[in-house]
């Protein structure tokens, strides 16, 4: 490999757990992610209770979450990522809210039936390339909520996978453009596919979706998708050329992406696209 990464994502998060947890402050398509994700979580969960979140990362929306007033059981499979969640709930004067440990979203440590809401945020989901694996982590997202609960579920986008590659690897690329190739036909950016096309140089394992693919694992899981959402937009893939805007042109951009966020095709460009469901009736 090109370098000493590996791109299993436990791994991967655990040598660079710094690039997530700056990743929704630091660039402006991160900062339209985490708007309009909070954006619908004030829309899908209740006013208060019991709120999970599984393969949480740094941390971020748990503390946004235990700020509103919610009690939050969080976790996340890297150590390194659950020590920074743990810092960040301390330094906000959280820890009596929220509840830190180091689990697997495929085998979620609590009971069934657990909680009035449950959220998989930023692309948890999209870092288990077996179908057979993210069947698993959608069901026991559904066996922990509530009758009724919201579970809310984003993944990463193929269409801005693609559109990503061939602005940033295609240039320095020679044929056959396998790697483009690959991850047209199935989405699956693999550490075996990265060495062989890139010399190693990636980043983690991941699969990503097309809105239908998310729709369907979701509905095979057995929850029931009521909305999809396209987070960054009509301003994904767009990070460079908005780090320069100012305020007001800002806004104006924030405005469109909320406005059209749930527009079909706007959903399937996402970076990031979000399924907010319900677990099955008994």
């Amino acid at each position: 490999m090109a370098d000493d990464t590996d791109l299993a994502p436990e791994a991967y998060y655990d040598q660079h757990p710094d690039r997530e947890a700056s990743r929704l402050d630091r660039l402006p398509t991160g900062r339209l992610e985490f708007a309009n994700t909070c954006r619908e979580l004030d829309a899908a969960l209740p006013t208060s209770g019991h709120i999970l979140d599984a393969g949480g990362g740094p941390g971020r929306y748990s503390v946004w979450l235990a700020d509103r007033g919610y009690t939050v059981e969080y976790c996340d499979l890297s150590g390194e990522q659950v020590r920074l969640a743990i810092d960040r709930v301390v330094d906000h004067g959280l820890a009596d809210r929220v509840g830190c440990r180091r689990a697997d979203i495929r085998a979620l440590p609590y009971p069934a039936d657990r909680f009035d809401g449950v959220c998989c945020l930023g692309g948890p989901v999209s870092h288990l390339l077996a179908p057979a694996d993210r069947q698993t982590a959608l069901t026991e997202l559904g066996r922990v909520a509530t009758p009724g609960a919201p579970i809310l579920v984003a993944v990463m986008g193929r269409l801005a996978a693609l559109r990503d590659t061939i602005k940033h690897v295609l240039p320095d690329a020679e044929p056959p453009y396998g790697l483009l190739e690959a991850l047209a036909d199935d989405g699956r950016y693999t550490a075996e596919r990265v060495g062989r096309y890139r010399d190693g140089d990636g980043w983690a394992e991941t699969k990503f979706f097309r809105a239908a693919e998310l729709e369907h694992e979701c509905e095979a899981a057995g929850l029931r998708v009521e909305r999809l959402v396209g987070l960054e937009g009509v301003a994904s893939n767009l990070a460079p050329e908005l780090a320069g805007v100012d305020d007001a042109a800002m806004a104006m951009v924030e405005s469109l992406v909320a406005e059209h966020r749930t527009d079909p095709a706007v959903v399937d460009n996402a970076e990031h696209i979000l399924a907010v469901c319900r677990p099955p009736p008994d």
